[in-house]
């Protein structure tokens, strides 16, 4: 076990949390009915509606992903409504089999295998729907589990050429802050986040992101749940109705510095950087893969994530590897979910992360694959060298 430095966490979140954050968080507890605490709250939310692309209202709860899932479905799906999930991977799928337990009538459309959802799928799906039964689509923008990314604006294309009412939701869970979202520009009408990844803060809080369309199936049908539902969180009398309770107060401190540090780079630098990354880690997996069985999942380069990549080994043992990497290289890996673990790892490139990082997480990949023996190509660390080189050009 390795015992000197910082062990690093290249897992697809939760991602490594900067100093500045937890400082910010490391603090005594403080009165939540009046005082600061009150208006740093409320100064969040525009900062994070910037960062979702939008001007409508906003929720936030104490909660993971999952929990964020919930709160969108409960206040716009009722008992017996259709759903359409659009599979692009585990967690698309993962959100329907909620909306199922919560009495929703599920179907699903898939995508093509290792590739993102086929917006022409997605229209003739929909013309097929002639009494608009579906009220709502289910969709991720990045699927932590394929490392797909999806094309928001493009799906929204397809749902309008088929003239579809529906709600359309998207899961911006794994790519928030990461890869660029403009949720009123492309007509999404409810986006669910959370604060453990692109938005560098540790797990705990998620949030529901409401436009009109949604606000208003939310009055037209009440919501069955106290806890989830928006109007309270949307428009208090009073703070404590924000998170029907007591706040999560060092996780709004600890939000607080990750958006002022947000603000300070800048998003479309901040956009840039994942995209750098993303591009040194496929042209490492690429070399890595020549003529041997280590690949990219997603083959369509274009449909590649820039927030994590998920990496097929074949036949080589990837749960060894990734046992090499943390245990004698002090480098976490992620683990292959949804698919064939011994076969599949992960690379998270998202959040606090920058060129020292990935290039370690990548020289501790290939020396752990040399430890092994296994069939792969020398020098991947050299070519994601080169494409930070010609990133900079």
């Amino acid at each position: 076990m390795t015992q000197t430095g910082r062990h690093f966490l290249a897992i697809p979140g939760p991602t490594v949390i900067p100093d500045r954050v937890l400082q910010a968080m490391n603090t005594p507890m403080v009165n939540i009915y009046e005082g600061p605490l009150i208006e740093m709250t409320h100064g969040l939310f525009p900062d994070l509606k910037r960062v979702a692309g939008t001007a409508g209202d906003m929720a936030m709860y104490i909660a993971n992903g999952h929990g964020a899932w919930e709160g969108a479905l409960a206040n716009v799906i009722s008992p017996g409504d259709e759903v359409l999930v659009l599979e692009s991977g585990r967690f698309a799928v993962g959100w329907g089999v909620m909306a199922a337990q919560m009495g929703a009538v599920v179907h699903t459309l898939d995508a093509p295998p290792r590739a993102g959802v086929d917006p022409v799928a997605v229209e003739a799906r929909l013309r097929a729907d002639t009494d608009h039964a579906i009220k709502a689509i289910l969709v991720v923008q990045v699927d932590t589990a394929t490392g797909v990314w999806n094309d928001i604006e493009a799906i929204r294309g397809a749902i309008d050429a088929a003239g579809h009412p529906a709600l359309y939701m998207v899961d911006c869970i794994a790519c928030l802050g990461c890869v660029p979202f403009k949720m009123d520009a492309w007509g999404v009408d409810v986006m669910v986040a959370a604060c453990q990844k692109g938005l560098m803060t540790p797990p705990g809080v998620g949030f529901n992101f409401m436009g009109a369309r949604a606000m208003a199936r939310r009055h037209e049908q009440g919501c069955a749940s106290g806890y989830w539902d928006w109007l309270p969180r949307t428009e208090p009398d009073i703070y404590y109705k924000l998170f029907c309770g007591t706040a999560p107060v060092q996780h709004i401190f600890g939000l607080r510095a990750a958006l002022d540090m947000m603000a300070e780079e800048g998003m479309e630098a901040i956009f840039a950087r994942h995209s750098r990354l993303a591009s040194a880690v496929r042209a490492a997996v690429a070399h890595w893969g020549q003529d041997g069985p280590i690949e990219c999942n997603i083959l369509d380069e274009a449909a590649r994530s820039d927030a994590v990549t998920t990496i097929l080994t074949r036949d080589i043992d990837a749960q060894a590897m990734r046992r090499i990497c943390e245990d004698e290289l002090g480098v976490t890996l992620g683990l292959g979910i949804g698919m064939d673990a011994n076969s599949t790892f992960r690379i998270g490139h998202m959040g606090h992360v920058n060129e020292p990082m990935i290039l370690g997480t990548l020289g501790a990949v290939e020396l752990a694959l040399s430890r092994m023996g296994a069939p792969f190509q020398r020098g991947g660390v050299e070519a994601a060298v080169s494409s930070l080189e010609n990133e900079g050009d």
